[in-house]
């Protein structure tokens, strides 16, 4: 119980919590890691002396004290005298959350998070952190990086925020069109960890994922007409509809072909819907995001898998690769020109990929359901060995070991 109520309290509240004591001190090198302390001392406590009463007000209080302490230790707590009678925090009342924290301080937490003074390829991971609370461990494997590697640099980024007196505020619209892009790409990969978080037990984590839809949605009520938002919006929203159908009772994760689709939300189909209708094709991450939203709207709009428009989401994919160049989206079109066109056809699109990603999990399991849909089942259980051999332990290898126990029946 006390496990689960933590758990529940980071996925709720670390971005409202980080973003509450960064706009009071100032300091997010040092609040982060309060917070994360505070955290941890509830791990540590909660077991035995239960679960407080408020238990947000109480990470937030343990969180507090330990900035202070900090501080002090800095020799600055003079400076600061006047947080250290806070009745409010001395006393948080019941079951309230911090005052002064709303959607718009998380805003502001990622903007300073994607400040151009920080390296580029650090500002997305350190948004992770910051907004959602996504653990290291996770953001490491997510950039393909050893978790000291990540440990090091968001590390790094924490101290850069602090010396370059990059400001906790949503910044002056002169300069929005500068940073659109990197929010986009760090609101859409907290997205993408909420959804597939590495090496975990979780197949999605819907409350950080629903934490990265609120933000698109706001960032894209806050900076109207920014096409790059409207097209995260819109995939993110499109997405996230299907979330119901996508874990079977028993946790197990459910393929797309599978799914039950009167479980989808068919209202968040169709806000999807009308904010990608609204775009134009366009250029570089905004017309990325948008082929994406294209795409899952042909999947969110099929009455079933056999209904589905698979020559158009291959055309989709083949633009997108254009575009990216990236072979995992390559991977992606295999699996729609399968679709259309054959296995044979699906291999042979799927060849490139797999001299991009050589031993990747999920370049043997999409040869091995080719294969199978191809009847050369020996071969597919071949290449079901191969994805079960490079896939971490997880739900996505005990989806694979099911897959490939099928097999006999099939």
């Amino acid at each position: 119980m006390p496990r689960a109520v933590l758990d529940e309290v980071w996925r709720t509240h670390w971005g409202r919590l980080l973003g509450h004591l960064v706009h009071r001190f100032g300091r997010p090198d040092l609040v982060e890691d309060a917070l994360a302390d505070a955290f941890a001392e509830a791990a540590s406590r909660w077991p035995a002396e239960g679960v407080p009463d408020n238990p947000v007000g109480w990470v937030r209080t343990v969180a507090h004290r330990r900035v202070v302490d900090a501080l002090r230790r800095e020799g600055t707590a003079r400076a600061k005298a006047h947080l250290l009678v806070d009745d409010d925090v001395a006393s948080p009342a019941e079951g309230t959350d911090p005052p002064g924290v709303d959607t718009d301080d998380r805003l502001a937490l990622l903007f300073m998070a994607t400040h151009p003074a920080l390296a580029e390829e650090v500002r997305p991971a350190l948004a992770l952190r910051f907004v959602l609370g996504v653990p290291t461990a996770d953001i490491a494997r997510l950039f393909l990086v050893p978790q000291a590697t990540m440990a090091a640099r968001l590390t790094r980024a924490k101290r850069r925020l602090t010396t370059a007196g990059i400001p906790f505020a949503v910044p002056d619209p002169a300069e929005w069109p500068d940073r659109l892009d990197d929010v986009a790409r760090a609101v859409y990969l907290a997205f993408t960890a909420a959804y597939a978080p590495a090496g975990g037990e979780d197949v999605l984590r819907v409350t950080e994922a629903g934490e990265a839809v609120r933000l698109a949605e706001l960032a894209a009520e806050l900076l109207p007409g920014q096409p790059v938002l409207e097209a995260l919006a819109a995939l993110l929203t499109l997405q996230h509809a299907r979330r119901d159908a996508r874990v079977a009772s028993d946790g197990r994760p459910v393929r797309l072909a599978d799914q039950d689709r009167s479980r989808w939300r068919r209202e968040e189909i169709a806000a999807g819907l009308r904010r990608l209708t609204a775009l134009t094709p366009t250029a570089g991450l905004a017309e990325e995001l948008r082929l994406q939203a294209l795409v899952a709207a042909f999947h969110d709009t099929a009455a079933g898998h056999a209904d589905t428009d698979w020559a158009a989401i291959a055309r989709t994919y083949a633009r997108l690769e254009a575009l990216t160049g990236s072979p995992v989206v390559r991977l992606n079109r295999a699996v729609a020109v399968g679709e259309v066109a054959g296995a044979m056809a699906g291999l042979a699109v799927l060849r490139a990929a797999a001299d991009q990603l050589p031993g990747h999990h999920r370049v043997a399991l999409v040869r091995a359901e080719l294969l199978r849909r191809d009847g050369r089942l020996a071969l597919a259980a071949a290449a079901y060995d191969d994805a079960l051999a490079a896939c971490p332990d997880g739900v996505e290898r005990e989806h694979i070991a099911q897959r490939r126990a099928s097999l006999a029946g099939s």
